[in-house]
This record gives structure tokens, sequence and C-alpha cells, in this order.
């Protein structure tokens, strides 16, 4: 997590093909079928530094899938297990966005409520006010397209 941390650092500091190369390297390590809270994070954040819609959307789904991999159990037992029900409505609202961009408002909208009831579990702090307004602001994006 220490590494996907940086890797993340670098992407909000601009260098996206940097931050690209370390995601891809870790990916790597992981593998498809390595620790899915991992796989979670690592694609969330990986979607984020991709040029191309439609790999930007690959990446997304693919931290979607390996959150719902993660048994109710250990995520119980986990210490993020918060962090991660408060990663649901950016997980969709990011799928949301994909899907907004590629022109395809149905799905968009599935996900949009998807993110809007999992947004339930976020706190009332800037983390958790920042993915609401997100939400609200691509709410009325699709709203004015309709």
């Amino acid at each position: 997590m220490t590494r996907i941390g940086q890797a993340m650092m670098l992407l909000h500091g601009g260098d996206r093909e940097e931050a690209r190369n370390r995601f891809g390297t870790l990916w790597e390590e992981i593998g498809a079928e390595g620790d899915p809270l991992h796989r979670c994070t690592l694609a969330h954040y990986m979607a984020d530094a991709q040029d191309e819609p439609d790999d930007e959307l690959a990446w997304d789904l693919r931290a979607l899938t390996a959150a719902e991999e993660l048994s109710e159990e250990r995520v119980a037992r986990h210490d993020s297990a918060v962090a991660l029900r408060s990663l649901y409505p950016s997980l969709h609202l990011n799928l949301a966005a994909d899907y907004v961009k590629l022109r395809r408002p149905d799905a968009a909208r599935e996900h949009l409520a998807r993110a809007r009831a999992a947004s339930e579990a976020l706190d009332d702090d800037g983390y958790g006010n920042g993915v609401r307004a997100a939400i609200g602001r691509l709410e009325s994006t699709l709203a004015a397209g309709a």
C-alpha cells in the first residue's frame, strides 16, 4: 500500500506516465489473483492515470470487481473496512464518469444511482462531502444532457 501511495503522489503531482509505469509494475507483482484490497486500490488509481476513456473504464471495472471479491467477514476484520465501504461511492462515481465520456448515459445513470446509495457510508467530512458534491455535479450534467 505504501508503494501504491507513492505512485499516487506522482499522479497527483502531474507525472501521469511515471505513475502509470509504477502502477503497472505493482499490478504485475500483485497479479490478477492477488489481494483484492490491493488490487482494488491499485486499479482505482491506475484508472485515473489513463489517457483513453476505454482504458480508464477497464481499470475502474477491475477496481470494482476486486472490491466485490472481498468477503464481508474479511472486510469486518480488516482495519480498512470503513475505508473500503467509503470507497464504493467513489468507485461507482468513477464508472459513471467513464460512461459519460463514452456517451453511454444509461450505464452512467445506473452507476450514479449506486454511488448515491453507497454515499450513505461516507462521513460528514471533507472526503465525504467532496464525493457527494461530485455525485451531485455529475447528476446535473446527466440531467442537462437528457
